[in-house]
């Protein structure tokens, strides 16, 4: 079997910026050991396999090296902006089946602007288990650590300052307590999504960090399902004074990354968050099984 198969880096407007993720196309009838084993050969953090839908315009699955993920930022719009450069879509208004629900997504060009489904507030997380995994000090994280989704559910912690940002690094067994803690089973879910409230450069107003369990790589460049619940929690939680702000992520691994980011409804009524961003084609070719 021989499939096409698009690289993208999502929310750049350049190569090797953002994040990147690989696109098969009419991949979705894949078997998940195959499609796991794929995103395994390409050593990116997801890949995301497409097929036909009853229900919206393109199914889309999304896979980590580990198992499949109902939903994921970065590769909704590497697969829209994939789909586009093959001309199986063109610019406007379309849909797409995930497991999450459907998201809407609209296209111009290079650039992709979704709409994630409306978020889902879970438990807050005590700050000294939090900051454990990440190797800081309670007393940098600003505000309640809280479990988020808008498709993907992450914790999300706003930390002091950039300085504190960049100390953070991964503690697999502060990270197996915060999991046993919030009852949950797994290695490589639910990790703490770092922010500051301070962009990296001048054009940003968040900064951001994914730091990730193995099997996936170490540290993911910028991360749109996180950033959509990130933006959610900031808003219902009175930490912006807006609902529209820039969120940047990637600048300290050399890939940088930026989205427009708008929370949709009042703080305590949130219906959707819409994520903003470019994507650039890095290469293009065939997959054959």
């Amino acid at each position: 079997m021989a499939f096409d198969v698009d690289w993208v880096d999502a929310f750049t407007d350049r190569a090797f910026g953002g994040n990147g993720c690989a696109v098969v196309h009419g991949g979705a009838a894949l078997d998940d050991a195959t499609c796991m084993a794929f995103v395994r050969e390409t050593s990116l953090v997801e890949c995301t396999f497409t097929g036909p839908s009853d229900v919206a315009d393109i199914r889309v699955r999304y896979f980590l090296a580990s198992r499949e993920i109902p939903f994921a930022g970065h590769p909704t719009v590497a697969t829209v902006a994939a789909m586009r450069h093959r001309g199986l879509i063109g610019d406007g208004a379309l849909t797409l089946e995930t497991q999450a629900g459907i998201v809407p997504v609209e296209v111009s060009g290079t650039s992709m602007r979704m709409t994630q489904i409306a978020p889902e507030f879970g438990a807050y997380v005590p700050a000294e288990v939090v900051a454990r995994v990440g190797g800081i000090d309670p007393g940098d994280i600003l505000h309640r650590p809280r479990f988020v989704s808008t498709g993907l559910p992450f914790c999300i912690t706003v930390v002091r300052d950039r300085a504190t940002l960049e100390a953070v690094r991964f503690d697999m067994d502060a990270f197996r307590a915060y999991l046993a803690y919030s009852g949950v089973e797994g290695t490589d879910v639910m990790e703490p999504f770092w922010v500051t409230l301070n962009g990296a450069t001048a054009m940003g107003d968040t900064f951001s960090r994914l730091l990730l369990a193995p099997p996936s790589p170490a540290e993911d460049p910028f991360t749109g399902s996180a950033t959509g619940a990130m933006g959610a929690y900031l808003w219902a939680e009175n930490l912006i004074d807006a609902p529209q702000f820039a969120a940047e992520q990637g600048h300290g691994m050399g890939r940088p990354g930026k989205a427009q980011v708008e929370v949709l409804g009042a703080r305590d009524a949130i219906t959707g968050v819409v994520m903003a961003g470019d994507a650039h084609i890095l290469m293009s070719g065939t997959l054959h099984l």
